[in-house]
C-alpha cells in the first residue's frame, strides 16, 4: 500500500502535446502523478492516476492518445470538445463542473478549456490501457 497527499507529488506543467505529429501549445496546465502502474512499451505507464489543474483562461488543445481516460472534475467548470480526427473541426462540445465524469476512448481527439477568468479549475485523471488484441 502507498499513501500519500497529493500535495506531495510533483508538479509539473505541461507546455505542449502533440497532435498528428505537431506539437500544440497547452496553457495554464500542471499535473500531478497520483500513482502508476505498469508500462505500455513506449515508457508510459499502463496505469494512472493524475491530479490536473488547469488555471484561469487556460486549456489543453486538441490531442489524442492510445489509453482510455476517465476525467472526474472537482472544481471549476471546463469546456470539453471532441474533435473529428481529420479535419479538426469540433464535433460535439459539452460544459461540465464539479460531480461530473467525462470518458474519453483511446485515440478519440479530444481538448478543453478552464471556462473562468479568474479561479483555477482541478480533475481527477485516470488512464487505462485496453488492448483488444489480447487478454491482460
Amino acid at each position: 500500500m502507498d499513501v500519500k497527499n497529493y500535495k506531495d507529488c510533483e508538479e509539473k506543467f505541461i507546455d505542449q502535446f502533440p497532435f498528428k505529429g505537431v506539437m500544440r501549445d497547452v496553457m495554464g496546465t500542471s499535473i500531478r502523478w497520483l500513482s502508476s502502474c505498469g508500462d505500455d512499451g513506449t515508457g508510459h505507464p499502463e496505469y494512472g492516476l493524475r491530479f490536473f489543474t488547469i488555471q484561469p483562461g487556460g486549456q489543453i488543445p486538441i490531442h489524442n492518445h492510445f489509453y482510455h481516460q476517465t476525467m472526474y472534475i472537482l472544481s471549476g467548470q471546463f469546456e470539453c470538445w471532441q474533435f473529428d480526427t481529420e479535419t479538426e473541426e469540433i464535433v460535439e462540445q459539452v460544459v461540465v463542473g464539479p460531480g461530473d465524469v467525462v470518458y474519453v476512448p483511446g485515440m478519440e481527439a479530444h481538448g478543453m478549456r478552464n471556462r473562468s477568468d479568474t479561479e483555477p479549475g482541478t480533475f481527477l485523471c485516470c488512464i487505462a490501457n485496453v488492448y483488444a488484441d489480447r487478454k491482460r
